[in-house]
């Protein structure tokens, strides 16, 4: 990054050198970039180390390549431990979210009669899976409501627990909203009642501090492409190595065990067995450079300057006529969702998007438990990060007002 210099007022706190990082980054200057909650912005580091790698590879090969980079891709083991608040053999990296957070709910030894916990903000591909096992392994899926702020209501939660739940399933930053759900309180209750508690940290890990050994949390997963700033097609995951040891992965290959014998094999004792062997080394070379990245920048001031902009953005949508912001929850953070009157949130992504701003839609095919709930088949959701300027921010709301005010304006107009 280049030489610091001070942010100017008017970009809020944070970020040291708001300069720098927007250097860094060429696709925020020509557009108002709104979804690092969909898939972010990579920085150059990031761009430079995945761009390298590949033209390495397409000079000596990928096995050769790779192992010029083991030192690297080893050292990653430490730099998400160090992220995550967790030992370096409780980190395992894989293709994505969904595939982590599927690979641990299908290495937890479940029985017939088993209670699976979950909020009213649980993600689509999370509920997907969740319905097919208990369609195949007998296990109940139960939804534990939220409490007036919108976020899970802990005392409704403590109040279904008992020694048949196995598993609390826990969303940190639903993808449908601002709101922050109370993870540490969620697992106190549930580690009361002997349940292990599993987190989507896939909207928080970039933006918040998420650190297992202060959540307390079981299981932790999530995604390089949202928050974090790493490629797409890369995602890790973290297990505490006392929840490890009582874990029956049965997605396993020659990376996850040892073939010791003709008919024998010995699991890996770390959390990597439940790592398959190939993947794009580029692409998780891509995702430990955004980790040090984010390190670099500082995971608290990171915090601080998102929750800083989404606040700006959240107030001046709120004063707009025509407008309503539908953030829930105690604690907001750097997801913002609004409608506007009589306009299909679709037509707004696109309309913003002819202003040069970025945004997307959350639909109630991702939230079937709480868009419905609260009356909205969709939301359009903005998630500034940190090198979104505030006059970016601010064209941004200029951009909605002029559409709330379009005289006629319909959804299909």
């Amino acid at each position: 990054m280049t030489a610091s210099h001070d942010v100017p007022a008017s970009d809020g706190p944070g970020i040291a050198d708001l300069a720098a990082v927007r250097s860094d980054t060429p696709g925020c200057r020509e557009q108002v970039f709104l979804d690092s909650a969909g898939s972010s912005l990579p920085p150059a580091p990031v761009l430079t180390t995945v761009i390298e790698h590949l033209r390495r590879e397409s000079e000596v090969g990928g096995y050769r390549a790779a192992a010029e980079r083991q030192d690297a891709l080893e050292g990653g083991y430490g730099t998400f431990a160090e992220l995550l608040g967790c030992a370096p053999d409780e980190v395992a990296f894989t293709d994505s979210a969904t595939r982590s957070w599927l690979s641990l709910l299908d290495a937890i030894p479940f029985r017939e009669g088993d209670r699976v916990l979950v909020g009213e903000s649980e993600y689509a591909a999370n509920a997907v899976a969740l319905l097919r096992h208990a369609e195949r392994f007998g296990t109940r899926l139960e939804v534990v409501p939220s409490d007036g702020s919108g976020q899970l209501d802990v005392a409704a939660l403590r109040g279904r627990l008992d020694e048949r739940v196995r598993l609390v399933s826990a969303v940190h930053v639903p993808t449908q909203g601002g709101l922050v759900n109370p993870v540490r309180e969620i697992t106190r209750a549930a580690h009361e009642a002997g349940a292990l508690v599993m987190l989507d940290a896939c909207q928080s890990v970039g933006q918040l501090p998420v650190r297992m050994d202060e959540l307390g949390v079981d299981m932790l997963t999530g995604t390089g492409r949202k928050w974090l700033r790493g490629p797409r097609g890369t995602g890790f995951l973290a297990v505490r190595r006392s929840v490890l040891d009582h874990l029956a992965p049965r997605q396993i290959d020659h990376s996850g065990a040892s073939w010791v014998a003709e008919r024998a094999y010995r699991l890996r004792a770390d959390a990597r067995v439940l790592q398959l062997w190939e993947t794009g080394i580029a692409e998780r070379l891509g995702l430990i450079r955004a980790a040090e990245y984010l390190l670099e920048l500082g995971v608290a001031q990171v915090a601080t300057s998102v929750a800083w902009r989404a606040a700006h953005l959240r107030d001046a949508l709120a004063d707009l006529p025509g407008v309503r912001v539908h953030d829930l929850g105690e604690r907001t953070c750097g997801i913002v969702t609004f409608t506007v009157t009589g306009v299909d949130p679709e037509r707004v992504r696109d309309r913003l998007a002819e202003r040069g701003v970025t945004v997307t839609v959350s639909t109630a095919a991702s939230s079937r438990m709480d868009l419905p709930r609260r009356g909205l088949d969709a939301v359009v959701r903005a998630s500034p990060h940190y090198f979104v300027t505030a006059e970016q921010l601010d064209a941004c709301v200029a951009a909605v007002a002029d559409l709330a005010r379009v005289p006629g304006m319909s959804p299909r107009s």
